[in-house]
């Protein structure tokens, strides 16, 4: 490794400038999806209480099979009540997304790094432009994989958490008792992270042309003898 020689103008090409934003998008990625947190409301009226609201509050890793409502009164329905949680498991699908942005958030800065100090020996006939190279293809699949499986389970997290609810809930279906649901917590942010995923994917997958232009794939071996018109030798 030669010496640290800072110089931004990597930052000015595609090569750098690109970086850079697959570093903020990536930040944006998981940042929306791991700093949620919801609520879902519930309307309930049973034996000794009437029109009781409940909730349910839930958040990253949306493990909701964990999450409990708040019973509607201290008698719990005169006993008709029991615990109720909200259904299914997301947390492989939201940590995958969330663990995958992070590594990436924090290979770019790096790679940032490497570009405005030691750019002079990324050009200079290293393997660093391969291994970069490797790198961004794996990052284009995974980005694909990684955002279809959370926006997979986005969907499911929000029929887990709406009205559906209410037909999983024993005590609703008793006589004399009755369940609505109310509301939850917008899950706008949620959204965007699948966005800012799909943004990502496409991020990396145009960098992949100007990472492979500075890879030996495409650049001609410095050794091989150049092509050219050579004179004919006037005979002796």
């Amino acid at each position: 490794m030669t010496d640290f020689h800072l110089d931004l103008s990597p930052v000015k090409e595609p090569l750098g400038f690109i970086k850079l934003l697959e570093w903020l998008f990536a930040m944006f990625a998981f940042a929306s999806c791991g700093g949620y947190k919801g609520v879902t409301t519930l309307l309930i009226s049973c034996h000794g209480a009437v029109n009781k609201t409940i909730t349910a509050s839930f958040s990253y890793p949306f493990r909701l099979n964990t999450v409990v409502f708040t019973p509607p009164d201290p008698t719990r329905c005169n006993g008709t009540w029991t615990d109720v949680y909200l259904v299914g498991n997301f947390s492989s699908s939201a940590q995958f997304f969330v663990t995958f942005g992070v590594l990436i958030f924090f290979y770019c800065m790096m790679a940032l790094v490497f570009y405005i100090g030691y750019m002079h020996a990324y050009r200079n006939g290293s393997n660093f432009p391969m291994i970069d190279y490797v790198f961004t293809l794996c990052a284009v699949f995974l980005w694909l994989v990684s955002t279809a499986a959370w926006a997979k389970a986005l969907v499911d997290i929000k029929i887990s958490t709406g009205y559906h609810i209410v037909e999983e809930i024993p005590a609703c279906k008793i006589v004399g008792s009755s369940c609505a649901f109310v509301s939850v917590t917008s899950m706008g942010s949620l959204n965007v992270s699948v966005v800012f995923g799909l943004v990502n994917m496409i991020l990396w997958g145009g960098n992949a042309w100007f990472v492979y232009k500075e890879t030996s794939l495409h650049k001609p071996n410095s050794n091989s003898p150049k092509s050219g018109f050579y004179p004919p030798t006037a005979g002796i």
